[in-house]
């Protein structure tokens, strides 16, 4: 909530509440909402409220053009740029959700039967060199992979 400022119910704040708070014209908030950066719900008597994450679309906004002097076609592009990104960091996190459900299960038998693949004689030379770096004192150990025809 914006200090010192009222939320109506449940709606959100009004056009003039926002105004006051961050020193800045109505007209500033109608012009940010023309140029589709900011998009308060309506009422039925058409009176804008803007919730939380709209407060917090605003300080970014103002941090732009305030702070680092960008124009609104430029705040216009980082919000729809930034807006995209989280689009696809939710993609992101519902592929990795589906893969560790998916994989979860199959994962330690598809790497076991990987290794399964590697020539018994490879596995024991691989030991011995882990053996004899560690008795060296080499804790840096290399490997090469090396595709095996079945």
């Amino acid at each position: 909530m914006v200090d010192g400022v009222k939320k109506r119910k449940e709606k959100g704040y009004t056009i003039s509440a926002v105004s006051e708070a961050y020193g800045i014209h109505p007209q500033t908030l109608r012009l940010y909402e023309r140029h589709g950066l900011l998009k308060p719900s309506r009422s039925k008597g058409n009176t804008r409220y803007y919730s939380e994450k709209d407060l917090e679309r605003l300080e970014f906004i103002l941090t732009l053009t305030r702070e680092l002097g960008v124009n609104l076609a430029g705040v216009e592009i980082i919000l729809n740029m930034r807006d995209k990104m989280d689009a696809m960091q939710r993609e992101i996190q519902r592929f990795l959700e589906y893969l560790r459900m998916e994989l979860g299960e199959r994962l330690v038998s598809q790497v076991t039967e990987k290794f399964a693949l590697v020539p018994l004689n490879y596995s024991a030379w691989l030991r011995a060199r882990v053996s004899a770096s560690e008795s060296e004192d080499e804790r840096d150990v290399s490997f090469t992979y090396i595709e095996h025809d079945q």
